[in-house]
């Protein structure tokens, strides 16, 4: 306000001195609107990204004739989860490392950097890739740092680690979304503007009226069997 003072829905909880070094370190002026977040990094920087992309749509400040393209590397190898309580892999458990970080992957996999990459076209991811785990050393490390014995490593990926020990050539790839990069050509603001048959808010299909049904030969083919709902028994 221009007497100094804060509207603010959090200054009650933050002294005098403190919401000043906060203003201060935005440069804030009366009549500013100051907006903040606070959780752990991940939420905040999701908050913080949709609401700028938010406000820029509101104000009008994106030019749809602009095509600005970046390549997003060094991802993190994983994400600890919470509700797991254990590391997940980031991209998949097949991604290969940096090979500085392979030394961290058991003893530190937070600093552990994937060879993964994505291409974003104006703040739209429109592609993405990595490098392949190609070596049997390697890809059990991951797993073990996925919270996998050894033994179950192998009952669920021993023909991976198998044929490893053969040799593998290193190999990677990068697949991009044709849809998405369309989407932003046309300027449009949603994928389902652009593509030939999308589907209506329930996931049915207008032109196909799927789901529907099926007859029972159909499903004894593909060994499907419909279950019953509660009512129906």
């Amino acid at each position: 306000n221009e007497d100094g003072t804060y509207k603010s829905s959090f200054a009650k909880f933050m002294t005098d001195d403190e919401l000043k070094a906060l203003v201060d370190a935005m440069e804030g002026e009366p009549g500013d609107l100051l907006l903040f977040a606070a959780d752990k990094n991940k939420i905040v920087w999701d908050v913080l990204g949709n609401l700028r992309l938010e406000i820029a749509k509101n104000l009008d400040l994106l030019n749809k004739n602009v095509y600005k393209f970046l390549w997003v590397t060094e991802f993190p190898e994983f994400e600890y989860s919470e509700e797991q309580g254990r590391y997940l892999a980031m991209h998949h458990p097949f991604t290969m490392p940096f090979e500085d970080d392979i030394q961290y992957l058991e003893s530190n996999p937070e600093k552990v950097r994937a060879r993964a990459y994505d291409i974003v076209l104006n703040g739209t991811e429109i592609g993405g890739g990595s490098i392949r785990i190609h070596q049997d050393d390697v890809q059990e490390k991951m797993l073990r740092a996925l919270g996998f014995t050894d033994e179950k490593a192998h009952e669920q990926f021993g023909f991976l680690l198998d044929a490893f020990k053969y040799g593998v050539p290193p190999h990677a790839g990068l697949a991009y979304g044709l849809d998405r990069l369309v989407m932003i050509m046309a300027h449009e603001d949603s994928i389902r503007d652009v593509i030939a048959f999308p589907k209506i808010k329930d996931a049915s299909c207008l032109m196909t009226d799927a789901p529907n049904v099926v007859d029972d030969k159909q499903l004894e083919e593909l060994s499907l069997e419909i279950a019953k709902s509660e009512q129906e028994q």
